[in-house]
């Protein structure tokens, strides 16, 4: 019965990773982790036995002591990597802010420079700022 609900919960993981891959909802560099796991799942609810095995090569008492520590060191590398993703998110959402007002300070000062009255009626030439992607 145990095995049955390894493999079980091992399919519905592939199968849902692989329905957020197609439906372009999960992006691949976290789809291979997850695989990973779901491929690791299935594994230990096909052969049970390497469970026990392994169990006994790192000197762990109880099997399900060994899958909680995996567990665990799972879960503070998926945080890690997250963390790392939302900090750098962050720094490139503060450089894309600033960029935006530094141009739209540009862009009002551009609309009261065309506003106010001049004594010629020439139109005058706008200088832009320099496109900072320009390199």
């Amino acid at each position: 019965m145990i095995v049955f609900v390894g493999i079980t919960l091992a399919l519905v993981i592939l199968v849902i990773v692989v329905w957020l891959l197609l439906a372009r909802k999960l992006r691949e560099k976290y789809a291979v982790m997850w695989l990973v796991i779901g491929l690791a799942v299935l594994t230990l609810g096909i052969f049970p036995q390497l469970l026990l095995w392994l169990t006994g090569v790192l000197g762990v008492q109880v099997p399900a002591n060994l899958l909680f520590s995996l567990a665990i060191v799972l879960l503070l590398g998926v945080a890690l990597h997250l963390s790392w993703e939302l900090s750098q998110a962050e720094d490139e959402i503060r450089r894309v802010a600033e960029e935006v007002a530094i141009l739209r300070a540009d862009v009002e000062s551009i609309r009261q420079d065309a506003a106010a009255p001049s004594g010629d009626e020439r139109p005058r030439p706008i200088d832009l700022p320099p496109n900072p992607t320009d390199g």
